[in-house]
């Protein structure tokens, strides 16, 4: 018997009452009414939804089940012609969608997962200088090959580094676009097999490296800067000390440091390849920290109360010196060092600057991180620069060699 006004008002058990023609009402057990079209296509049962009951009236659900049957009719399955249509309604949409939009929707989704505060920065600077100004009002889905050369071609041979970090950003924001359907097609800001074709190749061996102090003149600045007071100047002197990283070196904590057992540990969410990394301490460093007042929980305290010292800082203290060397180039000045004048292996002096070491495969079956070789190197290399400085590396007596 076909549905009725009175026969719906007066259903209240969940399940399914039959009107005609394929179309029922559906009480859920929440007691939600809602309609339902069930329809045979190559002999297979589908049910389509075709809307709540407090939404079409019994008779709008007998017309829109009509014109699901016409399109039956027709050889068209209307489930398939409604997800088409949904489809289209969604491209449509999207090509309202900004470049600068979808910007922001990608960097909102990966910011989260950077601990580097300053790359986060930087990305958006980047972005807001050199690319919004040119399509960043445009859609996403319109950004093509002239849009996005159109950014790189002046500062291409200019800024290489800056250009490079521009294609790469845009590439990510596209590549981001297209998985989230705002886009379709090849992304116009691919560099392998594509804009490699269109622009001169990056040359690597042009590129620029910290600037980096001769091993055989870092007694003399150490010397210098021994003889200045300073909390930048003491982090600036831990920092060759350690060969850490800047950031290491400011972010460093109090309770990171056994100044007994002589070990700085940097947690893995500090370091660049987020791993736990046990920094021995020669006996110059634990002399350094232990003189130094304890003001909070930063080993380095900066202007600010309570707060760490300021890459600026550092810079500040390292030109106090008169020397075009950078606090990071010092990590290269070590390993200039360890490389000529001793005879510690590779993996050795790699570790001692926290770098990678041999293929994921070779870190699986590893169960040392050379700690106790590390510390000799580190020890060696503190007595090494307590020497006074000397007229060139040539002059440079090497380490007896080990066995």
């Amino acid at each position: 018997m076909a549905l009725s006004l009175k026969r719906i008002e007066r259903a209240t058990e969940p399940g399914r009452y039959f009107d005609a023609h394929g179309l029922y009402l559906q009480i859920n057990a929440g007691g939600a009414k809602s309609w339902l079209l069930r329809y045979v296509v190559n002999g297979r049962e589908r049910w389509m939804g075709l809307g709540p009951l407090h939404t079409f009236t019994l008779e709008e659900a007998r017309e829109r089940a009509r014109r699901a049957r016409q399109l039956l009719h027709d050889g068209r399955d209307p489930l398939d012609e409604r997800r088409a249509e949904q489809e289209r309604a969604a491209i449509e949409a999207s090509r309202s969608v900004t470049f600068e939009q979808v910007t922001l929707a990608y960097f909102d989704a990966h910011s989260p997962g950077s601990t580097n505060a300053k790359h986060r920065q930087q990305f958006m600077t980047t972005m807001r200088d050199h690319v919004f100004p040119a399509f960043g009002q445009l859609p996403v889905a319109a950004i093509d090959v002239p849009m996005v050369l159109g950014i790189l071609r002046p500062i291409w041979s200019t800024k290489n580094a800056t250009a490079q970090r521009v294609r790469n950003r845009i590439a990510s924001v596209l590549d981001y676009a297209t998985a989230s359907k705002y886009r379709t097609g090849d992304n116009p800001a691919r560099w392998e097999g594509h804009l490699e074709h269109l622009l001169a190749r990056p040359d690597k061996n042009g590129a620029k490296h910290m600037a980096a102090l001769p091993y055989a003149e870092v007694g003399a600045l150490l010397g210098e800067l021994r003889a200045r007071e300073g909390i930048s100047l003491r982090a600036l002197e831990f920092a060759i000390l350690t060969s850490a990283r800047s950031g290491e070196v400011r972010y460093a904590r109090w309770e990171e440091i056994d100044l007994k057992a002589a070990i700085w540990t940097i947690p893995a969410a500090r370091m660049k390849g987020r791993r736990e990394h046990r920094v021995p301490l020669a006996p110059a460093a634990v002399k350094l920290l232990a003189a130094l007042p304890r003001e909070g929980e930063f080993v380095f305290v900066g202007a600010k109360e309570r707060a760490p010292i300021s890459e600026r800082a550092m810079f500040k203290a390292l030109r106090q010196l008169h020397t075009d060397a950078t606090v990071h180039g010092f990590r290269s000045t070590f390993r200039d060092w360890a490389s000529e004048q001793t005879s510690y292996p590779h993996e050795v002096c790699e570790q001692a600057l926290a770098h990678t070491v041999g293929s994921a495969v070779e870190r699986a079956y590893r169960r040392t991180d050379l700690f106790d070789k590390r510390r000799r190197l580190m020890e060696e290399w503190a007595t090494y620069c307590a020497r006074p400085s000397v007229a060139s590396a040539k002059d440079v007596i090497p380490l007896r060699s080990r066995s």
